[in-house]
Formats: C-alpha cells, sequence, structure tokens
C-alpha cells in the first residue's frame, strides 16, 4: 500500500499524522511540501479528492493570509491557489493520500479514515493524548 504525506516536519499534527501511518508499519512517502510543494494541478487535486473548499485548505495562523489581504470574501480560489503556490506555508497540513482517499488530518486522528492497515499497537500524540490503546484500537475520546 503506497501512502503519501505532504509533510511539515515543524508542525505537531503532522508529526503526529506520520507517526499514526507508521504504526500500521507502512513507511509512507513524504513530501516535505514546504521544500517541494505540489504544482497547481496536484493541489487542486489533493483539495477536492479530500472534499474541502480551496479557503477550507488555506492556512491562516502563522502565515501571510491576513497581510496578502485573502481574508476577503472577494478573494476568488483561482487566487487563493496562486497564493497558496507561491507561499507554500499557506497550505494547510498535513494532507494524506492513500489507496482509500484523501483527507487533511486535522486532527491526527483523522489519517486513521484512510489506512487500511491495522495499528501495530498503542500510540499516545506529542502532548500525551492516548489515540492508539494496547490492542491497537481507537480511543474514543467522545
Amino acid at each position: 500500500m503506497v501512502v503519501t504525506i505532504y509533510h511539515n516536519p515543524d508542525c505537531g499534527t503532522s508529526r503526529n499524522t506520520l507517526g499514526l501511518i507508521r504504526n500500521t508499519g507502512v513507511e509512507p512517502v513524504v513530501i516535505e511540501y514546504l521544500k517541494t510543494p505540489p504544482d497547481r494541478p496536484t493541489l487542486t487535486d489533493l483539495i477536492a479528492k479530500a472534499g474541502l473548499t480551496v479557503r477550507d485548505a488555506i492556512r491562516k495562523k502563522g502565515t501571510p493570509y491576513l497581510e496578502l489581504g485573502l481574508d476577503a470574501p472577494t478573494v476568488k480560489d483561482d487566487q487563493l491557489l496562486d497564493a497558496m503556490l507561491a507561499h507554500p506555508i499557506l497550505i494547510n497540513r498535513p494532507f494524506v493520500v492513500t489507496p482509500a482517499g484523501v483527507r487533511l488530518c486535522r486532527p491526527s486522528e483523522i489519517v486513521l479514515d484512510v489506512l487500511t492497515q491495522p495499528q501495530l499497537g498503542p500510540f499516545t500524540k506529542e502532548d500525551g493524548e492516548p489515540v492508539i490503546d494496547q490492542t491497537g484500537e481507537r480511543i474514543n475520546h467522545g
């Protein structure tokens, strides 16, 4: 099974998502999208297959979102995509692609929806929140 993650190693959510993928025994294709951003067709495809709008896929926190005026309701999808390609930090993360689908994994546990391999053991997020129990089952927090 080929799994691809568009990863930012400086992001805790992205690191947790990568950890959950690796907890299945799968070593994913890791694309550090800040170094190797997707091209426009790939980015458009990721957003569409994840069931998102372009505006849903843009990252606001810690980015030039406001200073570029991207919050204006008159800014069209093409303009948002242009900004995301010019400033990859605007691409929300992490996107994960598997044969079962594409997800923007925020929170990181969303990746479990598209992983077909079982979790091999317990997994705890960096903040100490347990996600997978000793038997490899997802812990329901709600």
